[in-house]
């Protein structure tokens, strides 16, 4: 990658948050490090609607998700010290656990491919969160789960659960708390005093912002907020509040660390490889990938009420982190306006090659998998498995994610077969595994046919209602952490999406078994849970 001209001016990047600077609502805190010396440090908009208190540098905020190289870093710095291996089966330390889970590896975990089932995902998409959920329940789980989403090193799956496994891993090893061990060997060796683990909101910890939601019942054309706070506890994969001050601090000490080896850094950055060969783009804890030509080392963080954004471009020492405290903006698209504002010879922005938008529902009977392609609001939409996601279709005739979804979903594409606005089938690339799927319809006759009854999940310990009545077919769970109630749409026989009643990003698609006895719910980090019918 070619070294970029920074053309650093505070007055475009006060610009780009100019929407925020005000007094009335939640915002954003904004570091700028060039060299690993701060050149600009300042907070837009209210830490608490509550009180009128501005954000600061100096304010704590939750970074999220840019916790887990955080938690990587503790783990190879126990590895380190002889008393833990990168690639110790997970059993190792955690003994309890079923020995289908119990033979993924720590790398493996770290790496987002494992294939472990996600127990956050999970309590997310069956468990409305009427209450949170501690960690021992979300332990539970795991001496109960019995299967994976995928085998272990075939595929890539963000797994927040994964890093659950990961912290009790590391507590159990260190023979302290998380917190301690993050504190004493990290936090505090580099002057990070205003950085902690804080596992739930009902915690208390002074000099805190608030988190905001948009609300749903906010005014037609008004932005109204409610105070958000985390349905369930979270320590390892995203538990972590810190200030812009000591994250720029941070980033400052990864131009040349004094805590981790070298050997411990390069496999903090460099991404994992599949089974296939695939590159995942992801590391340890750390991501890869290339803005506009310019080669860049980021995580994001996404909270319910906020998001953050890390990001480092090496070549020109340039550090930037962005943290907000509303649903309504997102961090990373934030430092992608400050990316531009500062240099000045990045690529072309990619254009869409212009094609109309594509529609259709398309089914894999090998895998099960789902993909709808959708227009709203003159984009494309691509939905798999239950999940939508802003699509561009590129010159090489291949639809791939854009905006916020392009970090997540960077290694996914579509190949659109026949004619392009209404394809026959599709090819699914996903990290180089390709896989074809047929376009399907729904029909009067499956429409009224959607499986009602009662079925288990053993595993998870949660009963599924199917009914019908003059509003449709509706999805009701009840489990361990609550009951969920889902609106059911039919795609094709047997096929089914469906979406939460009460909160519309909680989705997925149910695949029905050939006899019924059965389906198979996918979603964005759940692929293919079982449940059966009660007899």
């Amino acid at each position: 990658m070619r070294k970029p001209m920074t053309q650093f001016d505070a007055r475009k990047v006060d610009a780009i948050f100019s929407e925020l600077d005000q007094c009335s609502l939640p915002g954003a805190a904004v570091g700028i490090a060039i060299g690993g010396r701060p050149v600009y440090r300042k907070g837009f908009g209210l830490a608490s609607m509550d009180l009128p208190i501005v954000l600061s540098p100096s304010t704590g905020m939750r970074i999220g998700s840019t916790t887990k190289h955080f938690t990587c870093l503790a783990y190879l710095l126990l590895c380190e010290e002889g008393r833990a291996g990168i690639d110790d089966p997970i059993g190792r330390h955690l003994p309890e656990l079923r020995p289908v889970t119990a033979a993924v590896t720590m790398r493996q975990l770290m790496g987002h491919v494992s294939g472990v089932r996600d127990a956050h995902a999970i309590g997310w998409l069956f468990n409305q969160a009427q209450r949170q959920a501690g960690r021992a329940e979300l332990l539970a789980l795991y001496r109960k789960l019995d299967d994976l989403n995928f085998p272990p090193g075939s595929s890539w799956m963000y797994n927040n659960g994964g890093y659950l496994l990961l912290t009790l891993a590391i507590e159990r090893i260190a023979r302290q708390s998380f917190d301690e061990v993050l504190r004493e060997r990290i936090f505090h060796p580099i002057g990070m005093y205003e950085t902690a683990v804080r596992r739930t909101d009902t915690d208390a910890l002074p000099n805190s912002a608030a988190l905001h939601a948009v609300s749903a019942d906010a005014l037609k054309g008004a932005r109204e907020f409610e105070k958000s706070y985390r349905g369930t506890s979270s320590a390892g994969g995203g538990g972590i509040v810190s200030t812009v001050d000591d994250m720029l601090r941070w980033l400052a000490h990864m131009r040349t660390p004094v805590i981790g080896t070298a050997e411990t850094w390069r496999t903090l950055q460099t991404p994992l490889r599949l089974s296939n060969g695939a590159s995942t783009g992801y590391g340890l804890g750390l991501m890869t990938g290339c803005y506009r030509g310019v080669e860049i080392l980021f995580h994001s963080g996404g909270v319910i009420g906020g998001s953050s954004q890390m990001l480092k471009v090496p070549a020109a020492d340039f550090d930037v982190v962005v943290m907000v405290n509303r649903s309504d903006i997102i961090a990373a698209l934030l430092v992608e306006k400050i990316l531009d504002a500062c240099f000045a010879d990045l690529d072309p922005v990619a254009e869409s090659s212009g094609t109309r938008c594509a529609t259709g529902n398309f089914h894999s009977p090998v895998s099960g998998r789902v993909v709808r392609l959708l227009e709203k609001d003159g984009k494309q939409v691509v939905e798999i498995d239950g999940v939508e996601m802003t699509a561009a279709h590129c010159e090489d005739g291949t639809l791939r994610p854009v905006g916020i979804w392009k970090y997540a979903n960077a290694k996914q594409s579509l190949s659109l077969k026949g004619d392009r606005e209404a394809p026959q089938s599709i090819e699914l690339d996903d990290f180089g595994e390709l896989e074809e799927l047929a376009r399907v319809e729904p029909t009067a006759e499956c429409t009224a046919r959607c499986g009602l009854g009662r079925y288990r999940s053993e595993a998870i310990g949660t009963i599924a209602e199917i009914t019908e009545s003059e509003e449709g077919a509706r999805l009701k769970t009840a489990g361990p952490f609550g009951s969920s109630e889902f609106e059911m749409e039919c795609l094709a026989d047997g096929v089914w999406r469906c979406c939460s009643t009460d909160a519309p990003l909680r989705t997925g698609v149910l695949v029905f078994d050939a006899d019924g006895g059965a389906f198979h719910v996918s979603s964005a980090r759940v692929r293919a849970l079982p449940f059966h019918r009660c007899v």
